[in-house]
C-alpha cells in the first residue's frame, strides 16, 4: 500500500514548495497544530514531544501530505537551528565540577551502552538477513553497519522530556552526559564498520585511517569553532548584562554564526554548539550564565517546528515485510543492548541505583545522527546494502521516536527526579495563597492566630505576637474583615507607653486598601504588595470573611523551605 491518505485532500491544501506568503501560512499550520497535539498528549499524560511527532506524521509523508517531501527538505534549516539550540543547552549542563565527579561513570556507561548494542544488533541482523539472502558476506556487511548506527542516541527528544518534567538528579545528569557524547562513539564505530563492509563488498572507500582522521578533524574542529564563539560571546555579554533582549540577540546571533561556519567547513554543528555552551558555563564570568535561561525561553516554538518536521519526514509505507522484520529485530536488539550495556556500565562504575535501574529507559530515542549515518551508508553502498539500511533506519526511527519519550518519562518518574529542577520563580508561579505554609501550619485558615476581633486588647495582641510567627493581624467584626494591624503601627502605639494599655484592636487598626483571596497566585500577590506599598495583605473569602494574613516574610520562608526540601531530595538520590 503506497501513501493511502495523500489524495484525500484537494490539491490546494498540499504545499508542493515554499513561495512567498506560503511560508508564513505553513509555519502557522505547523506551530499551531503541533502545539495543539503536544497539549492533547500532555492531557493524556504522554510527553508533548510525541504529540508534535504524531502531528508531523499526520500532515507529512505518511499521512495527508500537506507537507510534500520537497517542502520538508526546504525546511531543513529549521532542524539545523533546533539541533544547535539543543546542543547549546546540553553544553550548559556539562559543568566541570559535575564532569570531575561523574567523569569515570560517564565514560564507563558510555562505552558499554554504545558497544553492546553494536554486537547484539550486528549478530541479529546478520543472521536474519542471511536467512533471506543466503549471502553471508552481504548479510555481515549489513549487520556491521546497522550495528554501528544503532549505538547513537537522539538528544533532542530525550532532553525535551527532561525539560518538560523539570527533572534533576543523578539520572538526569547521567543522561545529559551520555547523549552529549555517544554520537561521537557512533561516528567512530561507523567508520570502522563501513571500512570493513566496503572490503567485504569489494567496493572502493577511504581507508580506516583516512576516515578516523576525518572524524578527528570533525570532532576537534567543531570543539574549536564552538569554543571560539563561546569566548567571543562571553566578552560581549559581560558588558550588556542589564539588557535581556540584547543578550538574547547576541547569544542567538553567535549560535547561528557558529552553526553557519560549521556547515561551510563541513563540521558538526551540534558538537560546536555544545562546545559553545560548555565554554560559557565553565569559563565565562559567572554573571554571563543568564544566557542559558534566556535561550531556553526562546526554544519552545522552535522545538515544535523541529519535531513536527521529524514526524513529517517519516514514511511508513515504503517498508517491505522482510525489511520490517529486520527493523523489529533492530529495535529489540538495540533496546536489549542499550539495557544490558548501561546497566553493566552503571554497576561497574558504582553509579547510584536509580541510574543503574532506569538509565536504559532514557536511551531509546534515535533520530538525527542515526538518519545521517544511514544517508551516508546509502551514499557509500548505493548498489548493495545502502538503500535497505536507509529504509530500516527510517522505519525504526518512526517506532523509537514515538515510544522513546514515553520511556524517558517512565524512567525519570520512577527515579523520583520529576519536578526537582525548579527555581524560586517556578515555585511562585505555581503556588496560590492557600498553599503557603509556615512549618506544618497553613496561613490560610479561618482559625488563624493572625485573626483578632475588634475587642481584642493590645496586651492580648502582644502576647500572641510573642508566641506566633505572624507580624501583622487582621481585625474582624461578626466574621467580616474591618481592618489590619501592621507591625509598624504596633511600634508606633507602643511608644505611647502606659497610655496604650487600654487600647483595643479597633482603636489601632487601619482600613486595608487591598486584600487577596485563597486562590490568588503569588505573582498576583506581589503585584498587590507593590500597589499597596506594604508587607502584608489580609486574606478573605468571597464573603469578605477573614482567612488569615499573607506576609512577604512568610512567602520567603515558604519558598526557601521548598527549595531546601527539593535539594535534600536530590542529595538523597545520589546515595
Amino acid at each position: 500500500m503506497n501513501e493511502p491518505f495523500s489524495h484525500i485532500l484537494p490539491d490546494f491544501m498540499h504545499f508542493h514548495s515554499l513561495q512567498g506568503t506560503q511560508i508564513v501560512l505553513l509555519m502557522g499550520i505547523i506551530m499551531f497544530f503541533g502545539a495543539l497535539g503536544g497539549r492533547l498528549f500532555q492531557k493524556l499524560k504522554i510527553p508533548q514531544v510525541v504529540g508534535y511527532i504524531v502531528i508531523g506524521i499526520i500532515i507529512g509523508s505518511s499521512g495527508f501530505q500537506i507537507l510534500e517531501p520537497e517542502t520538508i527538505s526546504a525546511l531543513n534549516p529549521v532542524s539545523t537551528v533546533s539541533l544547535s539550540l539543543i546542543g547549546f543547552l546540553i553544553g550548559g549542563e556539562l559543568k566541570l565540577n559535575v564532569m570531575k565527579k561523574f567523569g569515570k561513570q560517564f565514560i564507563g556507561i558510555l562505552l558499554f551502552e554504545s558497544v553492546t548494542p553494536f554486537f547484539i544488533v550486528g549478530i541479529l541482523v546478520t543472521a536474519v538477513s542471511y536467512i533471506f539472502t543466503q549471502n553471508f558476506v552481504v548479510s555481515l556487511a549489513m549487520g556491521l553497519v546497522l550495528g554501528a548506527i544503532c549505538s547513537a542516541t537522539a538528544p533532542a527528544a530525550t532532553t525535551d522530556v527532561l525539560v518538560e518534567y523539570r527533572t534533576r538528579g543523578p539520572l538526569t545528569t547521567t543522561v545529559y552526559g551520555i547523549v552529549a557524547m555517544d554520537d561521537a562513539v557512533a561516528l567512530i564505530l561507523y567508520a570502522v564498520a563501513s571500512t570493513i563492509a566496503s572490503t567485504l563488498l569489494g567496493g572502493e572507500q577511504l581507508s580506516l585511517t583516512a576516515q578516523l582522521l576525518t572524524i578527528a578533524k570533525n570532532i576537534f574542529g567543531s570543539i574549536i569553532v564552538g569554543s571560539v564563539f563561546g569566548f567571543i560571546l562571553s566578552l560581549i555579554v559581560r558588558n550588556v548584562m542589564k539588557d535581556e533582549g540584547r543578550i538574547l540577540s547576541f547569544c542567538l546571533g553567535s549560535l547561528f554564526l557558529c552553526t553557519g561556519v560549521c556547515i561551510i567547513l563541513g563540521l558538526d554543528n551540534i558538537l560546536a554548539a555544545m562546545s559553545l555552551g560548555f565554554f560559557m558555563v565553565n569559563f565565562a564570568p559567572a554573571k554571563t550564565r543568564p544566557v542559558f535561561d534566556l535561550t531556553s525561553k526562546f526554544t519552545p516554538p522552535v522545538y515544535v517546528l523541529f519535531f513536527v518536521l521529524v514526524g513529517a519526514k517519516l514514511n511508513i509505507w515504503i517498508i517491505t515485510p522482510p525489511l520490517l522484520l529486520i527493523a523489529v529485530l533492530y529495535v529489540l536488539g538495540r533496546t536489549l543492548g542499550k539495557t544490558i550495556g548501561s546497566m553493566f556500565g552503571g554497576w561497574l562504575t558504582k553509579a547510584p541505583k536509580t541510574v543503574q535501574k532506569y538509565l536504559p529507559y532514557c536511551l531509546l530515542s534515535q533520530a538525527g545522527v542515526a538518519i545521517g549515518l544511514s544517508i551516508a551508508a546509502g551514499n557509500d553502498f548505493p548498489d548493495s546494502i545502502g538503500p535497505q539500511i536507509l529504509l530500516i533506519i527510517t522505519a525504526t526511527t518512526f517506532i523509537v521516536q514515538l515510544i522513546g519519550p514515553v520511556c524517558v518519562k517512565y524512567g525519570v518518574t520512577k527515579a523520583g527526579e520529576c519536578g526537582l529542577n525548579v527555581t524560586d520563580e517556578d515555585i511562585k508561579k505555581n503556588t496560590i495563597v492557600k498553599d503557603v505554609m509556615w512549618g506544618n501550619m497553613k496561613i490560610c485558615d479561618e482559625n488563624s492566630p493572625a485573626i483578632v476581633s475588634d475587642t481584642t486588647t493590645l496586651k492580648e495582641i502582644l502576647d500572641s505576637f510573642s508566641t506566633q510567627q505572624n507580624l501583622n493581624y487582621v481585625v474582624k467584626i461578626d466574621d467580616t474583615l474591618v481592618g489590619i494591624i501592621s507591625l509598624e503601627h504596633l511600634k508606633e502605639v507602643l511608644r505611647l507607653g502606659e497610655m496604650a494599655e487600654g487600647l483595643l484592636a479597633v482603636d489601632i487598626m487601619d482600613i486595608p486598601e487591598y486584600t487577596c483571596s485563597p486562590e490568588t497566585t503569588l505573582p498576583e500577590a506581589y503585584e498587590l504588595f507593590e500597589k499597596a506599598d506594604c508587607q502584608a495583605l489580609p486574606i478573605v473569602d468571597e464573603k469578605n470573611r477573614p482567612m488569615g494574613i499573607l506576609e512577604k516574610t512568610t512567602i520567603d520562608h515558604y519558598i526557601h523551605t521548598r527549595i531546601l526540601e527539593l535539594q535534600r531530595t536530590v542529595d538523597s538520590l545520589d546515595s
